[in-house]
C-alpha cells in the first residue's frame, strides 16, 4: 500500500485544509479500496480527531458509507470499514466510429455497469443515426441502473477537436453526424459532455493500464481503420495548439511517392499502414482479408499471420517495416523512448509484431526506442472515455462543499 501524507500549506485556511484532506481520503479509498479510520490516519498522517471529522463529513455528503467491519489489534468493537458509494454517480464513455457507436456506463469507482454497440450502415440517414445514438446512450444508462441520470459524458471521435470551442473539425472525409450527435447530447441531457480525439483516449487508457513505476513518456501508435498517435510526455497528454498533435496519418510517407492533402491522407502514412493497406498486403502474402479492408478484417489477417508461425513472417516483416518508417519519424521529433502499438492491427500483432517493429526501428533511428504492444485489453477508446469522464466527475463531486 502506497503511503501518502497530507501536507496542507502553512497558510492554508481551515476550509482549504479540509478540502485537501477530503480529496486525499477519497483518492485513497478509490485506489486502495475500503479502509478503516485507523488506516486513513496512517496513510494521511492526520490526527485521529481530524480523521473522525473527515469521515463524518464524507458520510453526510453521501460519498462514503460503512461497508463492513475489520478486527484490529486492540480491545473493543471491530473497526468500521469505509468505502466510496459507487452508485453515487454514473458516467458514460462513447466511441464514435464511421461504422459504429459504442457506449459504456460505469459507476463512481470506474466499474463497468453496462455496455452496448450500435452498427451504423453507410446508407443510414444522419438524423436517424443521431436519434438512435441518443436512444442507445439512454437505454444503456437505464440498464446500468443510473436512475438519476448521468453525471458526465465523454465522446471519443476521429478528427481534430478544437481546444477553444470543444467542437469537432474533421481532418478528412468524416461524417457530419459525429459532431451533430455530440451537440444533441449536450442539448438534451443537460450534463457535462466532453469531446476528445479517440486515439488520445486510447493513450489515456494505456497510461492508466501500465504498471506503476514505468516511464511516463510514450507515444501510442494506433493502427486500425485509421492511423493516429496519442502523445504522452512527462505524464501529460499533449494535444497541440489546434488539437492535432498525433495526426500522423498525414505524414508524407507513401508507397507511390505522392503527397497527402489537407483533407485526404490516403497518400500519407495512413495509406501505408491503414486497414485497407494492411488487408491488401495480407492478400499479397496469401492471407485472407476482407475486400472492404476495414479495421476488423485487418486485425484478423494479422492474427492469422501470427498464428501461422514461419509462414506468416514475410507478411509481418513487411508490415513491421512500414510501421517502423512512421515510428522513426515520430521518434526523430519527440524521442519518447517508448512506442506502444495499439488499434486492431497493433493488438492483432501482439508481442511478435512489436518485436519486429522494434528491430526495424533500431535500423532506422539512432534514438533507442522500445516498441511495446498495448497493455489495454478490449475496447481501449471506450475505457479511455470512461476514465476521462470519471476524472471530470470526481473533480466536481470530490470538491469541498460550500
Amino acid at each position: 500500500m502506497t503511503v501518502t501524507r497530507a501536507h496542507p500549506g502553512r497558510n492554508a485556511s481551515p476550509r482549504t485544509a479540509r478540502a485537501i484532506n477530503d480529496r486525499l481520503a477519497l483518492r485513497l479509498l478509490q485506489e486502495e479500496g475500503p479502509l478503516t479510520a485507523g488506516q486513513l490516519k496512517e496513510l494521511t498522517g492526520m490526527s485521529r480527531p481530524s480523521v473522525a471529522d473527515l469521515v463524518e463529513r464524507l458520510q453526510e455528503s453521501g460519498l462514503i458509507e460503512v461497508v463492513g467491519e475489520a478486527g484490529e489489534a486492540r480491545r473493543g468493537p471491530n473497526a468500521r470499514v469505509y468505502g466510496i458509494v459507487a452508485g453515487r454517480a454514473y458516467v458514460a464513455g462513447l466511441d464514435v466510429r464511421i461504422e459504429s457507436i459504442g457506449v459504456e456506463i460505469a459507476d463512481l469507482l470506474g466499474r463497468p455497469a453496462a455496455r452496448a454497440v450500435l452498427p451504423v450502415t453507410e446508407d443510414a440517414a444522419p438524423e436517424r443515426i443521431v436519434e438512435d445514438g441518443i436512444a442507445l446512450l439512454q437505454d444503456t444508462a437505464r440498464k446500468a441502473g443510473a436512475a438519476a441520470g448521468l453525471h458526465t459524458v465523454v465522446f471519443g471521435a476521429p478528427g481534430l477537436v478544437d481546444p477553444v470551442t470543444g467542437r469537432l473539425s474533421s481532418s478528412g472525409a468524416l461524417p457530419a453526424w459525429h459532431g451533430d450527435l455530440v451537440d444533441e447530447v449536450r442539448k438534451r441531457l443537460g450534463v457535462p459532455v466532453l469531446l476528445e480525439n479517440e486515439v488520445n483516449l486510447a493513450a489515456v487508457a494505456e497510461q492508466r493500464s501500465r504498471p506503476a513505476g514505468e516511464p511516463d513518456t510514450f507515444v501510442l501508435l494506433w493502427i486500425g481503420g485509421g492511423v493516429g498517435a496519442g502523445v504522452v510526455l512527462d505524464g501529460r497528454l499533449r494535444r497541440g495548439v489546434s488539437g492535432g498533435a498525433g495526426e500522423v496519418g498525414f505524414l508524407p510517407l507513401s508507397l507511390t511517392g505522392e503527397l497527402p492533402t489537407a483533407t485526404d491522407c490516403d497518400n500519407g502514412y495512413h495509406g501505408l499502414v491503414g486497414s485497407r493497406a494492411v488487408c491488401a498486403l495480407a492478400r499479397a502474402h496469401g492471407f485472407a482479408a476482407g475486400a472492404a479492408g476495414d479495421a476488423a478484417a485487418a486485425g484478423e489477417a494479422v492474427r492469422a499471420a501470427v498464428a501461422a508461425g514461419p509462414a506468416g513472417r514475410p507478411f509481418l516483416a513487411e508490415l513491421a517495416a512500414r510501421i517502423a518508417v512512421g515510428a522513426a519519424a515520430i521518434c526523430a521529433v519527440l524521442d519518447p523512448g517508448r512506442v506502444v502499438l495499439a488499434g486492431e492491427v497493433g493488438q492483432g500483432g501482439g508481442p511478435l509484431l512489436a518485436a519486429l517493429v522494434d528491430e526495424q526501428l533500431a535500423r532506422l533511428s539512432p534514438l533507442r526506442t522500445t516498441v511495446l504492444t498495448t497493455a489495454v485489453e478490449g475496447m481501449a477508446i471506450l475505457r479511455g472515455a470512461v476514465v476521462t469522464a470519471l476524472d471530470a466527475a470526481q473533480e466536481v463531486l470530490f470538491a469541498p462543499a460550500g
